[in-house]
Formats: structure tokens, sequence, C-alpha cells
């Protein structure tokens, strides 16, 4: 019968010699010893990114034209917060100071004049890569060449009238800001979105 065939398959199976399967992965089945399963997730370390602060200038001839509300828009809308907001009217004194690595040279003249031809609104942003970002959303200084999209490219035609200014390294981010706000007039907030926003 089936029955039997089996039993007898089964007896034949125990009475057989057997090769050694120590070490062999069979073995540790058969054993019971199979060891605890080693997980395989990676966990990596990610470096935390320092939050900057940078200064940013809506130039008087965008101020002229009403396209302050309209710029400082779009550096919030990408996540950056401000920190210092003000309009103000740049003295000499303070233009002198804010160009001075540009003294003696050809066009420091025309630079002073035009930024205190009229109202500027100065804002210090905070965020990670915070000067790199506003840079990238001002595009380059010729709005002929900036990119689509950027400030520049979308609001400017001439290099001359190029709308806005932002610090271009830490260094000058905080030597920027100090020239145009006293420490009373930065604000320390938190900002409810920010969890939306950073990681």
């Amino acid at each position: 019968s089936e029955t039997a065939h089996h039993e007898f398959e089964r007896a034949r199976w125990r009475q057989a010699p057997r090769r050694s399967t120590c070490g062999s992965p069979a073995s540790r089945f058969r054993d019971g010893n199979r060891p605890p399963l080693r997980s395989r997730h990676i966990f990596l370390e990610l470096p935390t990114l320092e939050r900057e602060r940078t200064l940013f200038l809506v130039k008087p001839d965008a101020v002229q034209r009403g396209l302050a509300g309209e710029i400082i828009k779009r550096l919030e809308s990408r996540g950056l917060k401000l920190v210092g907001l003000k309009l103000m009217q740049v003295t000499r004194p303070i233009a002198e100071k804010h160009y001075a690595e540009h003294k003696g040279k050809p066009f420091f003249e025309g630079l002073v004049q035009f930024i205190t031809s009229a109202p500027v609104v100065a804002a210090v942003l905070e965020g990670t890569n915070a000067i790199e970002i506003v840079r990238a959303t001002n595009g380059l200084t010729n709005p002929l060449k900036a990119a689509p999209g950027t400030i520049r490219a979308d609001f400017g035609l001439e290099m001359g009238r190029n709308l806005v200014h932002a610090s271009d390294s830490p260094t000058s981010a905080a030597r920027e800001i100090k020239i145009f706000f006293k420490p009373s007039e930065l604000v320390d907030w938190t900002r409810d979105s920010d969890r939306w926003i950073y990681e």
C-alpha cells in the first residue's frame, strides 16, 4: 500500500550513512541552531546643516517700480525666514562702508550715488545655505545672462539696474548685516512652518 511504501522509505533513510554537515548552512536548520538574523539596514549619519544669515537689499530701482513685495515673497516662498526687515534711506557713510572694497575704482562713485538715490528695503534672511540660495534666486548680475525664473531675468533689462543685492560669503554677510542692522533690530523667532521645510 502507499502508506507501507512511505514507512519503508523513511526507515531506509534513517539507516543510510550520512555525510557530516558540520558548518554547512543545512546543518544549522536540522540541528535547530539557526543563528539570529542580522539586520541588513544601514543607518547613515547625515551632517547637520547650519542655518545661515545673509543680508539682502531691494535696491532703489526695484523699490521705485513697486517690486519689493513680489521680490521678498519669492525668497519667503523658497523657505527662507525673515529675521530683519526695514525700509530705509541709505546715507553716504553707510554706502561708502558697504562698498568699501570698491573704493578707488572708477565705478565706486556711481555705486554710492545709485544706492543713495532712493529708499531701499533691507532684510536679513535665515535658512540652510541661505547665502547660496538667495544669490541663485537673484540670478547673474547682468539680467541679459541671468537664468529664466530668477529675479533679475524676470524683472531686469540692464546691468546698471539689477534690482537686488545679496551677500556673497559668510564673511561678507556678517560684515554687511552689521552695517545695515543693529543687533536689537534682528528677531530670533520660531516659525511653525519650519517642520515642513527642514528635515
